[in-house]
């Protein structure tokens, strides 16, 4: 098995290279920033089309795994405790991830004396934030239409539905077994789907770069160097502690599964969407001996409650920004806008960019020039690859944990529940 996966590892990190240089030599050759622009256009339609692809599968293999897994559980009870465990995490990730990025922006103090001219405080970003309230995002939780969750990819409300479908589903028994092997294969269908996408991955991953330097050259790397430095060494700290409470659980396995989740890790970073790493994350944890009603249930909210790399950039992005236009935030304010980045990053889909407007969102709570967003706007991507696979690296560790407390992390039982799983996707991959 490994020797049939470790090529695609191979050509994606070749295609993030040969991408790089591509993109620089675009960046050198061309000097016409609107000449450039075009160029990237073209080029990111390879990796848009290869987002595209993947969130035409997401939904349905969500919807398909989450409600067989539900509807096997048999009761109520066992989703109850497994979503409160999950949870229990999930808080305790969050605000690990939010205290240590606050420590570290204190100790560091990233945004002063920059040494670049800041955006007038009254510039706009165009991000949308007036809506970005609890009670709205409350209310969006519980979606109006299955269907339409489904085609806007709200990954939360589709989490809600299956969660009431798979119940009732369960409830029916014997009755309910003919649907619950129906929408099975459904889930073996869009694995196999996922497949034949994956064929595309180091295509997109090349494309995804290209882009991205063409635009903005290698230059601006130099130029925010201190602060993305400072950001990924905050990951740094922040895989190390995931890595360290998985081993506290799990036990030296983790090890083991951080070795199966390094296309997914790779998948995320280079296309910087978590959601691009989602059916390969959901395969790496069958391997790694998780049930599927555990990861069909787990993984699809941790999308939704535990972004820890998302969090982490939050306090980092707003600090930064405080910084750098000479704001003084005392400690109360500090812990107070870790509560509410708390509150606001809950629901924000793994997509590029969503985080950027829970900043928004926090900057102005607390009257800081909302217009600091645009001095990071340059070097977003590269930031974004960085909390995407964190993102996916906290997920595959939360599910791991979960597995393990409720007794049903186990090798030999889930290689044979996903032996077509993997001869499925393995082959078409």
């Amino acid at each position: 098995m490994h020797k049939k996966k470790r090529p695609l590892t191979l050509y994606i990190m070749l295609a993030m290279l040969a991408g790089i240089a591509v993109g620089y030599a675009c960046h050198t050759l061309f000097p016409d920033k609107k000449m450039t622009a075009d160029i990237s256009a073209h080029i990111s339609l390879v990796s848009d089309v290869f987002l595209r692809l993947i969130k035409m599968i997401i939904a349905l293999l969500v919807f398909s795994t989450l409600t067989v897994g539900i509807a096997n559980l048999a009761d109520g009870k066992a989703a109850g405790r497994i979503g409160a465990k999950a949870f229990g995490w999930f808080m305790l990730a969050s605000l690990t991830s939010l205290t240590l990025g606050m420590v570290l922006s204190n100790i560091m103090q990233l945004g002063t004396n920059l040494g670049l001219p800041l955006p007038p405080s009254d510039a706009a970003t165009g991000l949308k934030t007036a809506a970005f309230t609890l009670k709205d995002f409350v209310s969006h939780v519980v979606p109006k239409s299955p269907i339409e969750a489904m085609a806007n990819n709200e990954i939360l409300q589709v989490l809600v539905f299956s969660l009431f479908f798979g119940s009732a589903l369960g409830a029916l028994g014997e009755s309910g077994k003919r649907l619950t092997a129906v929408i099975d294969e459904l889930a073996q269908v869009m694995l196999n789907i996922t497949g034949a996408i994956m064929k595309m991955a180091p295509l997109a991953v090349f494309a995804a770069m290209a882009s991205v330097v063409t635009t903005n050259g290698l230059g601006i790397l130099a130029t925010f160097a201190k602060f993305m430095g400072g950001f990924y060494l905050g990951l740094v700290c922040l895989w190390a502690l995931l890595i360290v409470a998985g081993l506290a659980v799990v036990g030296p396995r983790i090890f083991k599964l951080l070795a199966l989740i390094r296309e997914p890790f790779l998948l995320a970073f280079s296309t910087a969407s978590s959601e691009a790493a989602y059916p390969k994350m959901l395969i790496a944890l069958d391997k790694f001996g998780v049930p599927r009603r555990i990861s069909s249930f787990v993984l699809p909210m941790g999308y939704s409650f535990n972004l820890d790399g998302s969090m982490m950039y939050c306090t980092f992005a707003v600090l930064f920004i405080a910084q750098a236009y000479g704001i003084d935030l005392s400690v109360g304010t500090q812990i107070t806008m870790l509560l509410v980045l708390m509150l606001t990053s809950k629901g924000i889909a793994g997509v590029p960019r969503a985080s950027l407007v829970v900043i928004a969102a926090t900057l102005t709570q607390f009257n800081i020039p909302e217009a600091g967003l645009l001095l990071l706007m340059g070097v977003d991507q590269f930031l974004d690859m960085g909390r995407s696979a964190t993102n996916a690296v906290g997920n595959a560790i939360a599910t791991a944990v979960v597995a393990k407390w409720e007794g049903a992390l186990g090798e030999q039982e889930a290689r044979k529940d996903t032996q077509k799983d993997e001869h499925t996707y393995v082959h078409a991959a």
